[in-house]
């Protein structure tokens, strides 16, 4: 007995190449990352209380690892880098939650 995809697929012979653009579609989304280099709780009076020149301290050494993330999903770990009179992100690791 077929299964489902053999069958649709039977049905309909441009399926593959379908399911192919369809692919190449969601893939070619765009989609907004960030790089953090640290994250702290604070409290919404200690915000309002901030002024010019005021600190902020974050309990991370300056050399750790900058993250890169997408939709708040931790994607990978690196390191600045200069390129031009802008910074860039050199990517050193992969995160890969949930891995078998």
């Amino acid at each position: 007995m077929p299964n489902a995809h053999e069958s649709s697929a039977a049905r309909s012979p441009g399926a593959d190449r379908s399911v192919s653009n369809f692919r190449e579609e969601v893939l070619s989304i765009e989609t907004v990352v960030s790089v953090t280099l640290a994250r702290k709780k604070i409290s919404l009076r200690q915000i309002l209380d901030m002024v010019p020149g005021s600190m902020l301290n974050f309990d991370v050494h300056c050399d750790q690892a900058l993250t890169l993330e997408a939709a708040e999903t931790p994607l990978a770990l690196g390191e600045t880098v200069k390129i031009g009179d802008k910074f860039g992100l050199r990517i050193r690791e992969i995160i890969r939650e949930n891995a078998p």
